[in-house]
């Protein structure tokens, strides 16, 4: 018997540095996420490696997250049963793998956060650092103030190190509301870092030249600005919070009303301001293409295979709801519904409870709204942030329900 007891003696601090190095790498995976230049990027590399060991090492699935596994599944089957359809396979299969590989990733998210709430700090903080850098880099190259970095810019915008500017914007917006909350929760004299650090994603989104980043900022920022105000009900506190937020808005319309003082930057924004572009009206516009897809998906049960509409049409889907009927047939559409809504309803449920974890299930749900509503113009499939947003969400349900459980208990 003490032979037993001193073994588990010996195995918890074993046990400890596996966990805190668990953390480590998995905030180490977060912040390479920032960075997706070229496919597969370091990101992929990182996590297949980290996300097979950590399983392999005991992280387990419990039922809270086990749901969110299924859902991704089911929604990955319907992919497969779509290259059935298809007469030229060409890269559908790497991009169902892909597909596999993102959804993997959210599980693992989900019960990282759940073995460990910690983590979550860990991991916002991180991506807080890759959005401050890529963005920086985007900054740089669109106003060429280092030679080579034009780079991290594509069509006169900011991409930062990422492929395209439709992502790297929308990216950075779960970090800004990091900070943001930061800024409203925290004391003023912690502040300089945040601001500065906003002041940086901020002009990143701009400078993105991105409508649905844009949108999503603008609502994102509000969102959380109108929930803690629902959440703290005391004065004094509600009074800094609008006191800090025009603040915020006087400096953010300030460092706007400067970069427009660039006749590039004034330009394109004339242009991109615009509600309707060229490519979205008109005979296979965007709008055109969406009715279109949304016909022809309803005679194709098993949808068109992965990247087949871009070859049947000038462009691709660009709306989320199309593409998973087009890439996983009407199985992964009404999977991909049935997830969407179940996340939504549950971080709703826990978003204004007082957790340690309640910051950042607020910070995620707001996000991944703004996602679901800018899904109607942009395809969000594989966006890596995405799934980690989900993976954030179900592993503060699954929080909720372990400490519910206790509580009866």
């Amino acid at each position: 018997m003490s032979a037993i007891v001193h073994h588990d003696v010996v195995l918890r601090p074993q046990l400890a540095t596996l966990r805190l190095l668990g953390s480590a790498l998995t905030a180490f995976g977060v912040f390479l996420s920032g960075f997706v230049i070229s496919e597969p990027a370091p990101y992929e590399l990182v996590m297949v490696v980290l996300v097979a060991i950590s399983f392999l090492c005991g992280l387990k699935i419990s039922r809270s997250v086990a749901p969110l596994l299924a859902l991704l599944l089911l929604f990955n089957v319907g992919g497969i049963f779509s290259l059935t359809v298809m007469s030229d396979l060409n890269d559908g299969p790497m991009y169902l793998a892909v597909s596999l590989f993102l959804a993997l990733t959210s599980v693992f998210y989900a019960a990282a956060i759940e073995e460990n709430p910690s983590r979550l700090r860990l991991l916002f903080k991180a991506w807080v650092a890759a959005a401050v850098i890529t963005s920086a880099l985007g900054i740089l190259g669109y106003f060429q103030a280092v030679p080579g970095f034009e780079v991290f810019t594509l069509y006169d915008r900011a991409k930062g190190a990422f492929q395209d500017p439709n992502v790297f914007g929308p990216f950075l917006i779960a970090p800004a509301l990091y900070l943001m909350h930061g800024l409203l929760n925290d004391k003023i004299s912690r502040s300089p870092l945040k601001v500065a650090g906003l002041l940086v994603i901020a002009l990143g989104v701009f400078l993105s030249f991105s409508r649905a980043a844009w949108a999503l900022f603008l609502f994102s920022a509000c969102a959380l600005v109108f929930i803690m105000l629902l959440k703290e009900r005391t004065g004094a506190f509600r009074l800094k919070i609008l006191v800090l937020s025009l603040a915020a808005v006087l400096i953010l319309v300030a460092a706007l009303i400067g970069a427009l003082q660039s006749e590039k930057v004034s330009n394109l924004f004339s242009s991109r301001a615009q509600l309707e572009q060229d490519y979205d009206a008109g005979h296979l516009g965007r709008f055109d293409r969406h009715r279109i897809g949304f016909l022809m998906s309803m005679e194709a049960p098993l949808g068109i295979g992965p990247m087949v509409f871009s070859q049947i049409f000038p462009e691709d889907e660009h709306n989320i709801w199309l593409k998973s009927l087009t890439t996983y047939g009407w199985l992964g559409f009404v999977t991909y519904v049935s997830m969407m809504i179940w996340t939504l309803s549950m971080g709703f449920r826990n978003m204004l409870r007082n957790r340690p974890w309640q910051p950042y299930l607020m910070i995620a749900w707001i996000v991944i709204v703004g996602h679901v509503v800018i899904g109607n113009v942009i395809d969000t499939d594989h966006w890596r942030h995405f799934y980690l947003l989900l993976g954030i969400i179900w592993g503060c349900g699954a929080l909720e329900n372990r400490h519910q459980k206790t509580v009866r208990q």
